[in-house]
């Protein structure tokens, strides 16, 4: 269990963790001479069951809530100490909402100085803080009068943290690991090292680690945990990282170390935010604040998104528009305070981590927020599918909610489909409506074109379904292929009711080109030769040869330049022969293997690129649908 302290300056927060753990937390030479804690402090006390109970001391000023804020976000516990004499003063207030907007429900009241107040002084600071604490999280929380300078009470304070902490479920390892970086410093003989603490996941030494929102790439060298070596550390620990890879100037407050797939660092986080009913006035939209999530310190934008203004005690759905990409997931606590930096204004909770810049406040839009705001996983995605017609990203969501495998809470009856690398989801209506809507629309196709064959499945795509991954896209038109609804003659897709035929005289002009581009092989005429072959007139031969290209019969390479399929499929078979033994094909290998010039041979390929049979990786093409010419050939 990790302890968090709070509260005013002055009131024995440092003294009081000396008194419990034998530590002093203030390590800085400037403390120690002004006798005020100026950055976080820590110390470590063993448990009788093995377990080791940490705590970070925050300062009391004013003036350093920012770093007051870095250690809070991840305490368990929260030890709010308020001195007798003085009673509850402005930090108090302050650091008790900031507990309180973080979602904190476990904690005890240190009633410090308890030596300088008389049994009556203390009943009444006592009764303020039982009324203070009562409209939070924390109400009812035990109040422990003491005194580091007599030890009254302090015993007593030591066991009921012990068995606070004894009594923790430790947070289990689920997760993708997460650590909220609050140092970062160099040893000498180790190098870079960074401490924070765990908030989800494990982590072992050797493993591979990411850097957000820089990206930089990591190596654990070694680990201690709750200060004490080890090989692995969990969720709800402090922990020290000695990392590889990275100098301590790479790495800084507010940045995480995290397993590499949830490295996904964003400037537009769309959260539920709450505003104090305490906020001296009313937030307008677009309002400039300091944002705190984590130990990250950074100024975004408010933009409302119910509304242009949120008074005093409002709750609305938000989108924080950061000035620097910071690292957030789903569920992550967040504090906001004026643009000043004089008052805590806010907090809240980020409900989806990659918020749109545009269309936020639409009402589809606003439902799917609602819907991220559900508690439980299972009934949220069968909301989210449900508000989706163009599916859900079940990978996107898995790094967004920090879960392994979110495809186990989908809803019976819900379409699970494997594009490529990619996992999406859609409801069994919304499937059922695409695959309707696909045949629809090339119906639609074939009355206004009657004379094509069909687009392609990429124009197809952009035209019908814009919306929809290419990857599922072609899921979903193999489903209908399948099941005989839909036909696809080369790369076009059209209905199987859908026929094209020539005129007698378009049957006879063809009859007399096709064996002079069947002759020619991998190098066939050009319009101009075909129709001077032919004994017919550019515009006629041109025209039958692009009606051809549409029905299906030919391909355009270039412009007046046409290829029969066969012809096609014979050096798509040279580019799998060298796809097979190079691993790719180059221009010079292919002109080569084929006898064609350069240029032709270039054009050739960007044609198989273009269509989807291959694709470019730099200088080369690497095969993408190895079955396109194929199927080409035996449909026509």
């Amino acid at each position: 269990m990790i302890v968090g302290t709070a509260g005013h300056i002055d009131h024995g927060k440092t003294t009081l963790v000396h008194a419990l753990t034998g530590v002093d937390t203030d390590r800085l030479r400037e403390e120690k001479a002004r006798g005020i804690s100026i950055e976080l402090g820590y110390a470590y006390q063993p448990l009788q069951n093995g377990e080791v109970l940490g705590f970070i001391d925050v300062p009391g000023h004013e003036r350093f809530i920012h770093t007051m804020l870095a250690g809070a976000a991840g305490v368990d516990f929260a030890l709010l100490v308020v001195a007798a004499d003085d009673g509850v003063m402005p930090q108090t207030r302050e650091h008790l909402h900031i507990l309180d907007l973080l979602g904190i429900r476990r904690g005890a009241v240190a009633l410090s100085k308890a030596d300088r107040a008389d049994a009556g002084r203390i009943a009444e600071v006592e009764r303020d803080l039982r009324l203070l604490l009562s409209d939070t999280l924390l109400a009812g929380m035990p109040v422990f009068p003491v005194s580091a300078a007599s030890g009254q009470g302090i015993e007593d304070l030591r066991r009921h943290l012990h068995e606070a902490a004894q009594s923790t479920l430790r947070p289990g390892g689920d997760g993708g690991f997460r650590l909220a970086v609050d140092r970062s410093f160099s040893l000498k003989g180790a190098g870079t090292v960074v401490t924070g603490t765990v908030f989800s996941g494990s982590v072992r030494v050797g493993d591979d680690l990411r850097i957000t929102p820089s990206g930089k790439i990591a190596r654990l060298r070694s680990l201690h945990v709750m200060n004490q070596a080890a090989q692995l550390g969990t969720a709800g620990q402090r922990c020290a990282l000695n990392l590889g890879g990275v100098g301590k100037d790479e790495i800084q407050r507010g940045d995480w170390i995290v397993a590499p797939r949830l490295h996904a660092p964003s400037a537009r986080l769309d959260v539920r935010l709450d505003l104090s009913a305490h906020a001296p006035h009313a937030l307008q939209h677009w309002s400039p604040v300091h944002l705190h999530l984590g130990a990250a310190h950074v100024m975004a934008r408010v933009a409302l998104l119910e509304g242009v203004v949120l008074a005093p005690g409002g709750t609305t759905l938000a989108q924080l528009v950061t000035d620097h990409p910071v690292g957030a997931l789903h569920g992550d606590r967040f504090i906001v305070r004026d643009s000043a930096a004089r008052h805590t204004i806010g907090g809240g909770a980020v409900l989806d981590p990659g918020g749109p810049a545009r269309k936020r406040k639409t009402p589809s839009r606003l439902a799917e927020l609602a819907a991220l705001q559900i508690a439980d996983p299972a009934p949220r995605l069968a909301r989210l599918l449900e508000l989706a017609p163009q599916g859900m990203n079940l990978d996107s969501l898995a790094v967004n909610w920090n879960r392994e495998r979110v495809a186990d809470d989908l809803p019976s009856g819900s379409r699970l489909v494997r594009a490529g690398t990619e996992n999406w989801a859609f409801s069994a209506p919304h499937w059922y409506c695409l695959q309707e809507k696909l045949l629809a629309d090339l119906a639609g196709f074939h009355e206004r074109f009657p004379d094509e064959l069909g687009p392609d499945a990429a124009r197809a795509r952009r035209m019908f379904l814009p919306r929809l991954p290419a990857a599922v896209f072609a899921v979903l038109s193999e489903e209908l292929l399948a099941a005989d609804k839909l036909q696809r003659s080369g790369p076009w897709l059209h209905l199987q009711t859908h026929r094209i035929t020539l005129g007698p005289q378009e049957e006879a002009l063809y009859r007399r080109i096709h064996p002079l581009l069947a002759e020619a092989a991998f190098d066939p005429p050009w319009v101009r030769d075909l129709a001077r072959l032919s004994g017919h007139d550019e515009t006629s031969v041109r025209r039958l040869l692009k009606k051809l290209a549409r029905q299906g019969k030919l391909y355009q390479v270039v412009h007046d330049l046409f290829y029969l399929p066969e012809t096609l499929a014979g050096m798509a078979s040279v580019v799998q022969e060298l796809e097979n033994t190079a691993g790719e094909t180059r221009a010079a290998a292919f002109r080569d293997r084929t006898g064609l010039g350069r240029k032709r041979a270039v054009q050739v390929l960007e044609f198989f690129d273009r269509v989807g049979f291959t694709r470019r990786v730099r200088e080369a093409h690497r095969l993408r649908n190895p079955d396109l010419f194929g199927k080409a050939e035996q449909a026509v």
